[in-house]
């Protein structure tokens, strides 16, 4: 039998090696010569990986280590979502998304693989900013009233644009069709820069797009901005007037994207990628790219994340549910 004071001293070195063992694994992040990955749900050129573009180069100035944004788009983003969610928790496997991958998937998909809340831990914010309608120049349309009109005189001929079947945009689209008593054929694609090719060239009509890539398109005269998805017009698009002004009634939810890494990351790696992401989503450059969009870059901490997640995911149900969209 062990005497008390010896199994006091090796009870004693075995806490030290414990805490040391933390140490040392905290400090091991990131690990030397290896790329932290950012997962995103769509397809190069949307808004997501334009904002997870801007932001990566300076995240890795802050970890001082290499960070690279991957593509993987389908399946309304739960390719992407599903894969962080499997990916070790280390802290070198990310996903930026926007809140549909856990609002609006767990309401409108049938097989979604993973719980949005018991496989991902919470980091930050990554920015909040609104979705605009936008119409192709084909369309002799330049507000709601006017795109109702031609909708009614052209019956049959108005394709609706989404990056995903149960996304917002396909969502939006539901409730402006049912508002104005306009059928129109959904067609869903694997992401927003998808959507927006076919959409440039006249082969679909409108769509609900992320205001970055709406502006950048609409620059080139190919296709106009009709109205901003919120409550108040945005600061960044003052001429452009929000839905419910024009008439149509709960087109007004502010979107988000947030940052995430998969269940049960350390809690020093998740104040480590806290305190880069706040440094790098606070940079002048980072600021002003997001603002070229519309959208503002936002930090927060991971309980804040935590708690907007939820109250999203219940916002977006109680919307899905009036509608009566059912998963698929």
């Amino acid at each position: 039998m062990i005497p008390a004071r010896r199994r006091f001293v090796v009870a004693t070195l075995a806490l030290a090696t414990a805490v040391a063992g933390t140490q040392a694994g905290a400090q091991a992040f990131p690990q030397p010569g290896r790329p932290i990955r950012v997962l995103v749900g769509f397809a190069a050129g949307g808004g997501t990986d334009i904002q997870a573009r801007l932001v990566a180069p300076k995240l890795g100035e802050a970890l001082g280590a290499p960070v690279i944004v991957e593509n993987k788009p389908g399946a309304a983003t739960m390719l992407a979502a599903a894969e962080v969610a499997k990916s070790p928790p280390d802290g070198h496997t990310l996903l930026y998304t926007f809140n549909g991958a856990f609002a609006q998937n767990p309401h409108t998909q049938a097989h979604v693989p993973y719980d949005p809340f018991r496989d991902f831990t919470p980091i930050s914010l990554g920015s909040r900013g609104s979705q605009v309608l936008v119409v192709h120049e084909s369309i002799p349309a330049t507000s709601v009233r006017e795109l109702v009109a031609w909708a009614k005189a052209n019956p049959g001929k108005l394709n609706i644009a989404s990056f995903g079947t149960g996304t917002s945009s396909h969502i939006f689209a539901e409730m402006l069709m049912r508002q104005i008593g306009v059928e129109m054929v959904h067609v869903p694609y694997k992401g927003a820069g998808d959507a927006m090719k076919d959409l440039l060239a006249g082969r679909v009509q409108l769509m609900f797009d992320a205001a970055t890539t709406g502006i950048q398109n609409a620059n080139t005269g190919k296709v106009r901005l009709i109205g901003v998805v919120a409550p108040q017009r945005s600061p960044f698009l003052p001429n452009v007037p929000t839905l419910a002004e024009q008439g149509l009634k709960g087109i007004d939810l502010v979107g988000w994207l947030g940052w995430y890494g998969p269940a049960n990351l350390p809690r020093e790696i998740v104040q480590k990628l806290n305190a880069a992401l706040a440094k790098a989503l606070a940079h002048p450059e980072v600021k002003a790219g997001f603002e070229k969009g519309a959208y503002e870059a936002v930090s927060s901490t991971p309980e804040e994340l935590a708690a907007l997640t939820r109250q999203s995911y219940e916002e977006w149900g109680r919307v899905v549910r009036a509608l009566g969209i059912k998963p698929q």
